[in-house]
């Protein structure tokens, strides 16, 4: 059963809170984790893995799709020999911790419609496929894939085939007249039958009416309506816990056959911190109090020991495995992350930034604020050591890393009292004087002490507040980012040796975006727009964006949908509404103690 998968940019993507599938342009579910974001796969087609879920159009076509505005509902367009047909996807939302329900109604636009139909999910990324398979006296199918329980509504009349590994699949064909439709649920649970599923038209009524509720309006960004599908995908990132996976996907490659494949199915506090910072420039939404949820729990468990990244549940992140399959083609399959045993220093920084966004909205509570000084309290203690860095490298004492410690010391002295603010600004003084090993000759920020190169990630201290806009620092860095690192509008993270920026690894979309904040920060509102509007495009029909982005060929890298990208997308499209109002660092936190 499984096929040819096809280019990143041709898939779109249904998510619930719980977990994410992917839907390629033939109809094909071609990768679902169930029941939650990093469990195994149910439908691993995308890296090779035996399963299958198809509602294909017979005969000849060509493919199109659009997401309804505002929600994670995906209309698949195929016009045919004979006319068009449309297949409205979703999963119901808001999910259940337990119960994954997939809604698919096949829609006879024009002329009369001809589907097939194809299911065969199998859990353990392809392995276990249907056993016990039953049709009930009401046409409902029933399984089991492992320990999974499977529920197959509206194709009663499929027929049972064993395919060449031997698992079972159902088929059969749908036939629409002119203006019909037809319904298809799947319900994949780990927990045995509960109660019967609500009608398809009820799961549809409450699955619109959750998504026409869920998100804000953005009227101020600059692109407001690519700015509600970033939200739209970043909330359906974000489980009910508060944590909110980097991506739904794992190892899909960064670069054919370098060996670059991770798991992104798990919470990056980084990730989740530049979400919330990213929709409190528009006010306090749901996203942002996840985000101060989730980052508030993790500092006051573990404190300086705080982990990069964890699993939705808080939990530790798994080493590296491998499931022995053969993986999207340039990758192979990944399990698990190494992250989980890195120091990164300058989470703690991107955590204060957060909370201080937070905080200007009134959105701080006294948890709020303990983990914030937790943070500081941390920073304070572990700033002298090397760390892995925003990139996750060899551990160095990274540019980025101490002064991003030092906006967000900066950030949350503006809303603290008095004793404690005077102690922050202290910290965050030592820290920016101890850092003046950083700069290399020529006046700019270099990446560490020992590592003279450029890095994208040193936009950060201005846009963030660690030094002024109009800092030496500041203008010197920013030209040699986009002198050195810039190609046709995107932005590379720094150089590897002496080859070419592109025959090492995508433009960083991330980078991109920080390009042209920075633009703006500058007055240079028309290369903010250059850069901005270069990057917004780096994606395919669905408006998905992966981390990097293959400047020549024109894809999509690595896993989609990467979520930070998604955030500072928002981010960038609301500040650069706004008009432009340099101001330093210490005059802002003088302005923002007067307010309060």
């Amino acid at each position: 059963m499984t096929g040819s998968p096809h280019v990143l940019r041709q898939y779109a993507l249904l998510a619930d809170g719980h977990r994410g599938a992917l839907i390629g342009p033939r109809g094909e579910i071609a990768w679902m984790c169930a029941p939650r974001f990093d469990s195994d796969a149910v439908f691993a087609d995308l890296i090779g893995g035996d399963s299958a879920f198809a509602i294909t159009p017979s005969g000849r076509f060509v493919w199109g799709g659009h997401y309804e505005d505002g929600s994670l509902i995906w209309r698949s367009r195929w016009v045919t020999t004979d006319g068009i047909t449309e297949c409205r996807e979703a999963l119901a939302y808001p999910g259940d911790a337990h119960r994954a329900v997939l809604i698919r109604r096949l829609i006879a636009v024009r002329g009369d419609a001809c589907a097939s139909l194809t299911f065969a999910p199998a859990s353990g990324f392809g392995r276990r496929g249907m056993t016990h398979l039953a049709r009930d006296d009401r046409g409902c199918w029933h399984a089991m894939c492992g320990s999974l329980h499977i529920k197959l509504h509206g194709a009663a009349h499929a027929a049972v085939v064993r395919e060449g590994s031997g698992m079972a699949a159902l088929r059969c064909d749908l036939k629409l007249t002119e203006g019909s439709h037809h319904d298809v649920v799947v319900e994949v649970s780990d927990q045995p039958a509960g109660d019967p599923l609500p009608n398809p038209d009820a799961l549809w009524v409450t699955t619109e009416t959750h998504w026409n509720t869920a998100l804000p309006r953005f009227d101020t960004s600059i692109a407001a309506r690519d700015a509600r599908h970033a939200y739209a995908v970043l909330l359906g990132l974000t489980t009910p816990g508060g944590g909110m996976v980097a991506a739904s996907t794992m190892s899909l490659p960064e670069r054919a056959a370098q060996h670059r494949n991770y798991d992104y199915r798990y919470v990056w506090l980084r990730d989740q911190c530049y979400a919330g910072q990213a929709v409190a420039v528009d006010g306090p939404h749901r996203v942002l109090d996840d985000a101060v949820t989730f980052v508030t729990e993790r500092l006051l468990t573990y404190g300086p020991d705080l982990k990069p990244a964890y699993r939705v549940d808080g939990t530790a992140v798994p080493d590296e495995r491998s499931v022995q399959l053969p993986g999207y083609p340039g990758g192979s399959d990944v399990v698990g992350n190494h992250a989980h045993s890195q120091f990164q220093l300058d989470v703690f920084g991107e955590a204060l930034l957060l909370f201080a966004a937070a905080a200007s909205h009134g959105h701080l509570d006294g948890d709020g604020y303990r983990a914030a000084a937790a943070a500081a309290s941390a920073i304070a203690k572990r700033w002298h050591e090397p760390d892995a860095g925003v990139w996750e490298l060899k551990p160095r004492r990274w540019t980025h890393s101490r002064l991003t410690c030092v906006a967000g010391l900066r950030a949350i002295a503006a809303h603290a009292p008095a004793g404690d603010a005077a102690g922050f600004e202290t910290l965050a003084d030592t820290i920016l004087a101890g850092s003046a090993d950083c700069v290399h000759p020529s006046g700019r920020w270099q990446r560490a002490p020992d590592d003279p190169r450029v890095d994208a990630a040193l936009f950060v201290p201005a846009l963030r507040g660690a030094v002024a806009p109009d800092d030496p620092r500041t203008t010197a860095t920013m030209r040699a980012i986009l002198c050195e690192l810039e190609d046709d509008g995107f932005v590379y993270r720094f150089h590897h040796g002496d080859q070419p920026l592109a025959s090492a690894e995508g433009a960083f979309l991330l980078c991109g975006f920080w390009a042209a904040l920075a633009c703006w920060q500058q007055g240079d509102l028309v290369g903010a727009t250059r850069y901005f509007e270069r990057n917004r495009a780096a994606c395919g029909p669905p408006g998905l964006f992966g981390e990097e982005y293959d400047v020549e060929q024109r894809q999509i890298r690595g896993n989609i949908p990467q979520a930070f990208v998604h955030a500072l997308l928002i981010e960038s499209s609301l500040r650069m509404a706004q008009p432009r109002e340099p101001v330093s660092p210490s005059a802002r936190t003088e302005r923002n103690r007067h307010d309060h």
